[in-house]
């Protein structure tokens, strides 16, 4: 687990990193003091909001990378790549809020039988991935209790990021992923 020291340097970072690429364009390079504990491989989101409005999220649901490099991609393309917003604006960055999810490794959930499921998520803690094949979506943990969902709209409104059919989490071939995140805001 990281401390607030940590999530308040990982949010410095990423604001940073988006500001550096609009102004400047360039990334900006490891901190050579990050600590050794940042560098460790772990999943991330750095969340844009603007106004409490979605404006940007992305960021990588596996630990390949290193957390502290995983934030500052992670925040550059949350500003000028999620294909559901035009880029940030250098004149927006005093209107935005960053909020970064530290995540823990994905876990299967392995049920008998699909409706199981229901009974393996945790609504407030857990976050999901559903997986079909080539088709993959996934919902932070903070996602469902922000919009009121219970545990059925969550496995559905996770199915409908990934491309699927908002009750593909009942067909047998589907996989639900689990995993919990540290917010810092």
């Amino acid at each position: 687990m990281l401390n607030e020291d940590d999530g308040k340097y990982l949010l410095s970072i990423a604001k940073d990193a988006i500001e550096t690429y609009l102004k400047e364009n360039r990334i900006i390079d490891t901190p050579s003091d990050s600590p050794n504990h940042l560098k460790e491989e772990l999943g991330v989101f750095v969340t844009l909001n603007k106004y409490n409005d979605l404006r940007g999220c992305i960021g990588y649901p596996e630990p390949t990378y290193p957390l502290i490099d995983a934030v500052i991609s992670s925040a550059i393309s949350a500003a000028t790549r999620d294909p559901r917003f035009p880029e940030v604006d250098e004149r927006e960055l005093d209107s935005l809020d960053y909020e970064i999810t530290v995540l823990s490794k994905p876990e299967l959930i392995e049920v008998e039988k699909p409706i199981d499921y229901l009974d393996n998520i945790v609504i407030g803690e857990d976050g999901l991935i559903v997986e079909r094949g080539f088709y993959r979506g996934l919902l932070l943990p903070q996602v469902a209790p922000e919009h009121n969902m219970d545990k059925e709209e969550f496995l559905s409104h996770t199915c409908l990021k990934a491309g699927l059919r908002q009750d593909a989490w009942l067909d047998e071939d589907i996989k639900v992923y689990k995993f919990q995140g540290q917010i810092f805001k």
